[in-house]
């Protein structure tokens, strides 16, 4: 019996293992996702208003889950609602700030600073939560800063929007810490409806003063469907759930492949010439993405281990008395070790 129990831990590392790939290959998915529909939000905004169009997408995309699986309003409860109107909060500021971010910088200089969240997300992790970040973890968010660097700069000052859009990389890495922190033990579907739905109103504050106006040709409704079912509905439940299996800081080094995949399909699609900077930064950024998949030395192991424990504790007592599920088998493998 003691050798079965002995064998328990073995089988929960592998199954883990196999979650935490998972999770960044569906990540590295989504990253693909946005990077294809970069071409098409671009095309689409140039005929409709910014807010306008995040309105009518994130609207879209929470009635379009909404309509798939109506049961989903009926597990909204209030913890999910106040996780998911939070995270929804963080999401619809990261954008509202880019979008204005724009309106004073360049594109290059708007998606290398919105980049930088890469390596905000360990810093706030640490300095919020007090989470042990491994040299590994350092160096891969690192390397894909300078990866997004050599992709997107050829030289930059700092201004208004320079300052709104590293303001929208901070709201970034808060998004990504409040889904590591509030996703596990939640509903992903009904936590991304929520989140959406939040997102959306928050646009619609700022498409006010002008009114919101609907698309205004076939091909701007095709980019608004798009965008609000791959590019959001898609996207988002993904990420809600990936990071119930991967840290912040990793998730945040996954989605840093968004630039290479929008440089990759402009290069395919828009007809674009593929430099030596965008191949060079692109490698950067793959190398990062392996160096998040390195085996963890045994003390940061112990650290990730103890940390993971703590939180399940937490949400485990969360309205109940008794232990969490996934605490159980380990205070039982302590007990007959």
């Amino acid at each position: 019996m003691n050798d079965r129990f002995r064998l328990r831990p073995a089988r929960e590392d592998a199954a883990h293992s196999r979650l935490r790939l998972t999770a960044v290959v569906g990540l590295l998915l989504v990253t693909a996702v946005w990077g294809a529909t970069f071409l098409v939000v671009k095309d689409a905004t140039e005929g409709m208003p910014v807010f306008d169009f995040l309105t009518w997408r994130f609207a879209l995309a929470a009635l379009v889950m909404a309509a798939i699986r109506p049961s989903v309003l009926r597990r909204i409860d209030r913890g999910t609602l106040a996780r998911g109107a939070g995270a929804g909060f963080l999401l619809g500021m990261s954008y509202i700030l880019q979008t204005l971010g724009l309106q004073h910088t360049s594109a290059a200089v708007s998606g290398f600073l919105t980049g930088l969240f890469v390596v905000i997300t360990p810093l706030l992790a640490w300095a919020l939560f007090r989470q042990h970040l491994s040299l590994t973890a350092w160096a891969a968010a690192l390397t894909a800063t300078a990866g997004l660097a050599v992709i997107t700069l050829s030289g930059v000052s700092f201004g208004s929007g320079e300052a709104l859009t590293l303001m929208c990389a901070l709201f970034f890495a808060l998004h990504l810490l409040a889904l590591g922190r509030w996703s596990p033990g939640r509903d992903a579907y009904a936590l991304t409806v929520v989140q959406l739905t939040t997102a959306s109103l928050m646009c619609l504050i700022g498409a006010a003063p002008h009114g919101v106006r609907p698309p205004q040709s076939g091909s701007t409704w095709m980019a608004v469907l798009v965008t609000a079912v791959l590019a959001s509905a898609f996207a988002y439940m993904v990420q809600t759930w990936a990071q119930k299996h991967v840290t912040a800081t990793q998730a945040a080094v996954v989605l840093t492949m968004e630039p290479v995949f929008a440089g990759l399909f402009a290069v395919v699609v828009g007809g674009e010439r593929l430099t030596v900077s965008t191949l060079v930064g692109g490698a950067l950024v793959v190398a990062a993405m392996f160096l998040i998949e390195v085996p963890s030395s045994p003390s940061e192991k112990s650290a990730e281990s103890e940390g993971s424990e703590r939180t399940e504790a937490s949400e485990g007592s969360e309205g109940s008395d008794e232990p969490s599920p996934q605490s159980k088998p380990a205070l039982w493998a302590k007990e007959t070790s």
